[in-house]
């Protein structure tokens, strides 16, 4: 796993090179090695200097193996490997000749810890470098040393900054907060590193406590709130106590529910990343339609190297979508997601048009014209007889029947729906809806494309709603009512957010707008009926034109940043609040797991990492808790049938699917382990 050379300079250089693998990580075997390896170090006193580099194309060290850890943490073995790892980096911590760890590529979790065990830290500026502590986005904390000596080195504000955040920096961000001490070309690296070797040992720090400028998490338990724990008394610990605090906080954190969920989500946006198949890169792709998702996934494609046509009969229309991608580029820009040369590149590459154009060399062809059947309909004959013998035509409806539209096409095996989630540009997923007559050839050509422009698939078969839409909506229907029969707004969304979700249901029907959610409410009650009824509350909104945040008043009034709750609602109220005897994040819940679940049971997923992974990246929904079947196991499937039994005989939509019924009378579950 590791090289050791002793140059004639006295300097000894480690290589971790893991044969056989693009990556190297920190499992049981390389820490044994890397011991080793110390120990011959500690032997040899004609050794001068030490340079921890790594031979591989573009990652130093990915950090821990997160399989080692996740199995670990369901054993109990996990304290026993990261005490091994904390006594290796303070063996190298320890040394009396200097060292420097000179990094190129990634440099995450573990793999920075073993630098910060090193006296001095040179980055290479490729693209490739990205160097952080992203374990609290696992639910865990570095306790390699992590949370212990960044707050030495660059004081318990900044290294909060980096730790509580869990973000990866570019060589640049790294060297301007303090997390390496010199950036050089990949060519120069070993050079700058030898330099430094020659300044010796790196003087102790002088110790910055925290300013209180650190948001204090809002759980105690979690492992934002558990790293904090160690950061704020890092500086007036010894290093032996805090590495202890570090020891104990992962050991506790390692045995969670939400520890294990997080970690399995990492694994599942591996798998959803990789495909089966190869297929030649799309170059060429038309949008129809110029609206919000029509602009959204124009410049995102234009962004990852597809040249696009953006067409649409209406000018006024096109104008503000051209407008709206502009406005996306400047703000990735400004956020330095992007240069500005690569945006202009990518402005360059879409060519807008109210006029038909040629589409015969187009690959990718997806209609985002407003969600209505007979102007979809419409299109699609259009493009039938205008599109390529090989082109995809593909609808990114939310709602819509894909293999009805398929029908009115020449070619329906060449039909899918490739349903994107606004806004475009932050949201991973796209629902790959299987028409009744797509060819598994276009499935698989599909799902290439969704990863080729850096989306994260999932395949679902085409019925009312598909996934997403079909499990989120029962659940933000029986919000609105639940505020119709007198619960307040905030004491709804607070509690789902305290829950976990990113925001409160009623707050994310005004995101959709109450025009968008009665629209599909009703597709989707003509399908399944009383559970997606929208509430008369959200008729009368619509008819008043209170929209939501786009008419600046909808259940909260929006002024700038500000929103207050829309009294003038109260007129469509019934008096009283509503008197419940069971939790409302659990009501709601049970509602988004029973569709889950009939998702299951009628195959519009084919498993249950699909319907949990796919609410998590569609929805936000609390990725601790692992998606609606996940968080229904540990819950207990019995405990929430019988919960469900109790409020159906007040309210049938809580009626528990058979699939539910099955397996808590059963004792079986969806997750075979």
């Amino acid at each position: 796993m590791i090289q050791r050379e002793i140059g004639d300079d006295r300097v000894c250089l480690l290589t971790f090179d893991r044969p056989e693998s693009g990556a190297n990580i920190f499992d049981a075997a390389t820490m044994s090695e890397l011991s080793e390896h110390v120990d011959a170090i500690e032997r040899d006193n004609s050794v001068r200097g030490l340079i921890i580099t790594s031979a591989k194309r573009s990652i130093f060290v990915a950090g821990a193996d997160l399989k080692t850890l996740l199995k670990q943490a369901q054993t109990g073995e996990l304290r026993d490997f990261i005490a091994k790892g904390q006594r290796v980096f303070n063996r190298i911590a320890g040394l009396k000749i200097p060292s420097v760890a000179a990094v190129h590529g990634a440099c995450a979790g573990g793999g920075y810890e073993i630098t910060l065990a090193c006296d001095w830290r040179v980055a290479s500026d490729d693209p490739a470098t990205r160097i952080g502590l992203p374990e609290t986005t696992l639910g865990l904390i570095p306790a390699w040393g992590g949370s212990t000596r960044l707050p030495r080195l660059i004081g318990e504000d900044n290294a909060a900054e980096v730790i509580l955040k869990g973000k990866l920096y570019s060589a640049s961000e790294a060297l301007k907060i303090g997390l390496v001490d010199e950036v050089a070309s990949r060519e120069q690296l070993l050079d700058a590193a030898r330099r430094l070797i020659g300044k010796g040992k790196r003087p102790a720090a002088k110790m910055s406590p925290a300013k209180g400028n650190i948001p204090v998490p809002s759980d105690p338990k979690s492992a934002q709130a558990r790293a904090l724990g160690v950061i704020t008394t890092a500086t007036a610990n010894p290093v032996d106590e805090s590495l202890k605090l570090e020891l104990d906080a992962i050991a506790d954190l390692g045995k969670t529910e939400s520890t294990q969920n997080l970690i399995r989500n990492f694994f599942l946006a591996e798998k959803y990343k990789k495909g089966s198949k190869q297929f030649e890169k799309v170059a060429h792709a038309a949008i129809i339609g110029a609206g919000v998702m029509g602009a959204g996934i124009a410049q995102w494609l234009s962004s990852r190297g597809v040249t696009v046509i953006l067409r649409d009969v209406n000018r006024e229309l096109l104008d503000r979508g051209l407008a709206s991608i502009e406005k996306t580029y400047a703000d990735a820009v400004k956020r330095g997601l992007m240069t500005e040369e690569k945006a202009k590149q990518g402005r360059a590459r879409i060519v807008a048009s109210t006029a038909p154009m040629e589409l015969r060399d187009v690959q990718f062809v997806i209609e985002a014209a407003s969600e209505k059947i007979d102007i979809k309909k419409e299109i699609f004959r259009e493009l039938s007889m205008q599109a390529g013998s090989k082109t995809i035509i593909a609808t990114n409806t939310s709602a819509l029947p894909v293999s009805e539209l398929a029908h009115c096409t020449v070619s329906p095996d060449r039909v899918i729906g490739l349903h994107f989630f606004n806004p475009v540009s932050r949201m991973k997923l796209v629902e790959v809806v299987v028409a009744q007559g797509t060819s598994d050839d276009t499935k698989e050509h599909a799902l290439a494309f969704v990863r080729q422009i850096g989306k994260l698939p999932v395949v679902v078969r085409d019925s009312p709603g598909f996934l997403v839409n079909r499990v989120l909506f029962p659940y933000l229907l029986d919000a609105a009512e639940l505020f119709e029969n007198g619960v307040e707004a905030e004491k709804i969304d607070n509690g789902l957010v305290k829950w976990g979700m990113p925001m409160g249901p009623l707050r994310l029907i005004d995101e959709i707008g109450i025009d968008v959610t009665v629209d599909i409410a009703t597709t989707l009650e003509k399908a399944y009926g009383r559970r997606d009824r929208a509430p008369e509350i959200l008729r009368s909104m619509r008819e008043s034109k209170l929209l939501g945040r786009k008419s600046g008043s909808g259940f909260y009034k929006y002024e700038g940043r500000e929103q207050f709750p829309n009294e003038s609602l109260n007129q469509w109220r019934r008096n009283g609040s509503t008197k419940h005897d069971i939790d409302l994040a659990n009501r709601l819940m049970f509602l988004m797991i029973n569709e889950a679940a009939r998702c299951i049971e009628e195959k519009v997923v084919d498993s249950p990492e699909d319907a949990d992974y796919g609410m998590i990246l569609g929805t936000g929904f609390a990725p601790h808790r692992g998606g609606p079947l996940r968080f229904a196991e540990h819950f207990g499937l019995e405990k929430i049938v019988e919960e469900m039994n109790r409020l159906a005989q007040s309210d049938e939509k809580f009626v528990p699917c058979d699939i539910l019924k099955k397996h808590a009378c059963e004792g079986t579950k969806f997750y075979e382990s």
